[in-house]
């Protein structure tokens, strides 16, 4: 009987993204990946943590707590250097719309537009949790350096892939296939280290 993992995010792309990072590293023979939308009366959980480890040690004791199953969470998104360190964990709603991409991008863009291209440092930042039902808990974080472009390039990835150029890329994230884009990642660096903890706790 394979063991069940809860990957509790409602983000489409991110579970996709998330299922091809896992299964990379562990091979995930013996594991069933199952996603929040598995679960329809699932409720939505506030994220009130003020740093990416707490808003996802949040969301994976809270799946781990409803349903009984190991899950692992992630909290990730974009600190520029020129607006100290945010969106940070704002990333996602940071024009007042969660979610909506072309308005953060664009709300991001304008908000820099003035500061020079030496100053346009940045990363992206991912905290992974598992949490399991007995109460264990693991945390990892991942970060991928870089700058924020002026305009987008690309039509991969989602959230800011558009505008960020990793240190030593010549591409933006949305440039970079899939495969690419998972080993030099913030979520590529954190998942693949959880998921040696992963292989530890989920005997198969």
């Amino acid at each position: 009987m394979s063991a069940r993992l809860l990957l509790a995010t409602g983000n489409k792309k991110k579970l996709v993204e998330l299922q091809r990072i896992l299964d990379a590293s562990l091979g995930l023979g013996g594991v069933e990946l199952v996603g929040l939308g598995d679960f329809p009366d699932y409720p939505d959980v506030p994220e009130t943590g003020l740093t990416f480890g707490e808003n996802a040690l949040i969301k994976a004791r809270e799946g781990a707590s409803r349903t009984g199953l190991p899950t692992v969470a992630d909290d990730s998104g974009i600190a520029v250097d020129a607006l100290n360190g945010m969106p940070g964990v704002f990333s996602a709603r940071w024009s007042g719309r969660h979610g909506d991409d072309n308005a953060n991008l664009d709300l991001l863009l304008s908000q820099i537009s003035d500061v020079p291209d030496e100053h346009r440092a940045g990363a992206f930042v991912c905290a992974a949790a598992l949490v399991l039902p007995n109460g264990r808990e693991h945390l990892v974080e991942g970060r991928q350096p870089g700058r924020i472009l002026r305009s987008r390039r690309g039509t991969g990835g989602f959230g800011y892939d558009p505008i960020f150029l990793g240190d030593g890329q010549d591409r933006t994230n949305a440039e970079l296939s899939p495969a690419e884009k998972d080993a030099i990642s913030h979520r590529g660096k954190a998942f693949r280290e959880l998921a040696k903890v992963i292989a530890k706790e989920l005997p198969r």
